[in-house]
């Protein structure tokens, strides 16, 4: 069998990598440039935000922090300073996004398991990005349109007693399912269900 060629990278895990990870860049500089090709790197922008997320470790966002400045002021001629981008673990932190809170939850599950006559107990870390429907700015949301209070207690609409039933079940339903839709992704939906019983009391 022929053997995959390998090259040296100065991180602190990722010591060797395989050769079809690596990317050599000659387009724009003098010099020839080892790219690593992290398939776990994703950018997101919304709203004059930034986000780019990995799965690597603390130095090697650190050092993607100042590649990016560089790349933009070199560039695009963007000045950025370094010190405006916050490096956060999601284990550690939750950040509000696209109407959603959203963090990495760590599940622990112990497995036993048995060879011949010795039994031993396996704990297995998982790790999951878990995303939480924030509460309390969809009740601030449903209280400016006078469907709550602002602690959330139902509000009766009197424009609604004008209306003939099916135009209510009809607006109700609507509403309903566009909440359901944009928060669907979430796992904990009992903040819908809440939502849900304001509308259907206001």
């Amino acid at each position: 069998l022929r053997l995959i060629s390998s090259g040296v990278l100065l991180e602190r895990i990722h010591f060797y990598v395989k050769i079809e990870h690596l990317g050599v860049c000659r387009i724009f500089c003098q010099k020839t440039l080892w790219i690593f090709k992290d398939p776990f790197i994703h950018y997101i922008r919304y709203q004059g935000k930034s986000i780019l997320g990995s799965r690597g470790t603390h130095f090697l966002m650190k050092k993607w922090k100042y590649h990016l400045v560089n790349f933009w002021q070199y560039y695009f001629h963007f000045w950025s300073q370094p010190y405006r981008i916050d490096i956060k673990k999601l284990s550690n932190y939750s950040f509000y996004f696209l109407g959603y809170f959203s963090s990495v939850q760590i599940n622990s599950s112990m497995v036993r398991n048995q060879m011949l006559e010795n039994s031993f107990l396996m704990d297995t870390l998982t790790k999951k990005f878990d995303t939480i429907i924030p509460i309390i700015p969809l009740i601030r949301s449903l209280s400016k349109a006078q469907f709550c209070t602002v602690s959330g207690y139902p509000i009766s609409k009197p424009i609604w007693t004008d209306l003939a039933d099916c135009d209510i079940i009809n607006r109700f339903g609507r509403i309903c399912r566009k909440l359901s839709h944009y928060h669907s992704g979430s796992s904990k939906k009992q903040s819908l269900y809440r939502m849900k019983y304001i509308l259907r009391l206001s």
